[in-house]
Formats: structure tokens, sequence, C-alpha cells
């Protein structure tokens, strides 16, 4: 039964797991990181892989002994009964890991942030493959002008590419969750690698503070460092490009 504490939603529709599981390229030489492998439907799908090695990590007790069972089967597989949370990845996140989550929506951003605000970049990990609330999804994945364009969307795009796999209707979830969810592949790029990720949160996080005043009026501190780069002082938060933003970034000291 799952529970509500953890904020579990099993998926029960065999044939979603395949087209996701078809959807999650990796080599015999990558290792997956599967977090909330849950009742194991997709672990068994990526064990047939035969990628080098799978790291499947449960906080949830009760589902650690059936999830064990699975090993005799798929040698490569690994079972770590830990909160995802608390962990340490630097432990498992090494070179060529492909990290997969169906994650419980409510630290499904948490996690994602974790894992981009990294300072060693690019990272270890070659790819992701996470799910989240559709809602929260496509801010992660907005334009700029459009209103889900936000703090997250330029965190996230200014350190990977982002493609929106398939989307995760609520009914094919057990129990059903209000909402339905949405599937995404993050490519980690050396776009703006040198951009200090702290200065450029920073300066996001200052510019959305008040998304509807103008950027003289929010950025005020940096007016100079707009002149610079020829930003229109009269533009909004929305209006400026992931692009612009990491060149602000790289001028503050």
């Amino acid at each position: 039964m799952a529970k509500k504490s953890l904020g579990q939603n099993f998926i029960t529709d065999k044939n979603f797991i395949k087209k996701l599981a078809s959807l999650i390229k990796c080599n015999s030489f990558e290792t997956i990181i599967e977090i909330g492998p849950g009742k194991g439907a997709l672990t068994i799908e990526l064990a047939k892989k035969q990628v080098h090695k799978i790291i499947a990590i449960e906080k949830d007790d009760d589902l650690i002994s059936d999830l064990n069972k699975l090993k005799s089967t798929y040698k490569n597989l690994n079972i770590i009964n830990e909160d995802a949370l608390l962990i340490n990845f630097n432990n498992f996140i090494k070179k060529n890991s492909v990290i997969v989550g169906n994650l419980p929506f409510n630290i499904s951003s948490t996690l994602l942030m974790s894992w981009i605000l990294l300072k060693k970049w690019p990272p270890n990990y070659n790819k992701m493959y996470l799910m989240f609330q559709k809602e929260v999804g496509e801010r992660i994945i907005a334009d700029p002008g459009t209103k889900k364009y936000g703090r997250l969307s330029v965190i996230i795009q200014s350190r990977c590419k982002v493609k929106k796999l398939l989307l995760a209707k609520s009914n094919i979830f057990i129990p059903k969750p209000k909402v339905d969810g949405l599937v995404l592949e993050f490519t980690p790029h050396r776009k703006f690698s040198d951009v200090d990720i702290n200065i450029l949160e920073g300066l996001v996080k200052l510019s959305f503070s008040q998304r509807r005043k103008k950027i003289k009026t929010t950025l005020s501190k940096y007016i100079n460092l707009l002149d610079v780069l020829s930003i229109n002082k009269d533009l909004r938060a929305e209006n400026l490009s992931v692009l612009q933003y990491c060149k602000l970034a790289g001028l503050i000291k």
C-alpha cells in the first residue's frame, strides 16, 4: 500500500513503464541510479538493458525485501535503503552515471536542484530522466516571455538542455494523484560552465522577487551592468533570456 507520508504514487500501467524505459538511453558502461524504485516495475525494465550497474535507492523499509528478491535475477542490481534527501550522492554519482527517478512530487524540485547546483560542472552524470508534477515540469522548460518562465527555468536551462519526453496522466497511478506528471530528459551542457552558479541563483532570485516590476527596480544595484550589456532596463524579469542572465552573472564580482 502506498504511504501518503512519503508521497508515494505507484505506476500501474505496464505500457507506460515499457514506453518510459525505451526512452531512457544508456550504454553498457553506464551506471543507472534510480531514485524511488517503489515496487520495482521500472527497475526490472532498466535491468534488462544490460547496463554496467543499477543502484536503486528506496526509503520505504517495507519495499526493500521485495526489491532485494530481484537481485537473484538481475546480478547488476544493488538496493540501497536510504532517504534520497539525506544521502551523499557523491558516493554514487560516479563518471558515466544516468539518474532516473519517478520522484514523489513533494521532493522532486529539491532533489533536482541538489544535482543542478553542483560546484563541479559538468557533472559526472551523463543524463537525468525525472518525473515532475506537470506544472513544475512546464516551469522548468518554459521559454522567456511566458508566464511560467522563472527562477527554475533559468537556473536549470543554464546547466542542462531539457527535453519533454512523456506525459504521465494521473490515472496510471495508484493512488491517483490530483495532477498529471511530466517526464523530462536533462543533458548537461558546458555553455555557461564559467558562470558562478551561486551568483546566478542570487541574481535570478532577486530579479523574480517582484516579477511585475521592471528590472530597473528589482536589479537597481546592477543598473550599470545592464548598461554594459545593453539590456533594456524597462524589461521585466521574464523577458531576459538565459544567456542574458548568465552574461550579467558573469560581470558580477
